[in-house]
């Protein structure tokens, strides 16, 4: 089946959210409000979007998927960014579609390495994707 940008940047936003938090309560972050200001960090429009930039230079997109993220990408959004500008928002809604695509077509191992390249960039970028060590 073919869903729409928006369907898939939808999916693909709960499933990283998932992924994010999952990682930061297994490296040792428990409190409510650390949980909240770190996840609401690494899911942002301005965090996706640079990221997202990140795997267009690397050219890490085959066609399908290129195809996937532009369809993110121009999905005429009703809503407007409130901590992002339209551009970043746009790359970001692109990058959860790719990641809902990935999702709704159990392309696990797929999905898998476009995580561990997450984690990647935001241990070089930022140092931890946590605060804290269990």
């Amino acid at each position: 089946m073919t869903y729409n940008g928006s369907v898939l940047a939808y999916m693909g936003d709960s499933v990283l959210a998932v992924q994010v938090r999952e990682y930061l309560i297994l490296n040792g972050l428990t409190r409510p409000e650390e949980l909240l200001n770190a996840s609401n960090f690494f899911v942002s429009a301005v965090f996706q979007a640079k990221f997202m930039k990140v795997i267009l230079d690397q050219e890490c997109l085959n066609e399908l998927e290129l195809s996937i993220y532009r369809r993110g990408f121009n999905y005429k959004n009703r809503s407007i960014a409130k901590n992002a500008d339209i551009k970043s928002y746009r790359m970001a809604t692109g990058l959860e579609a790719l990641w809902g695509y990935w999702f709704l077509n159990n392309q696990t191992d797929r999905l898998g390495q476009m995580w561990d390249k997450y984690k990647t960039y935001t241990k070089e970028n930022y140092g931890t994707i946590y605060l804290r060590k269990k």
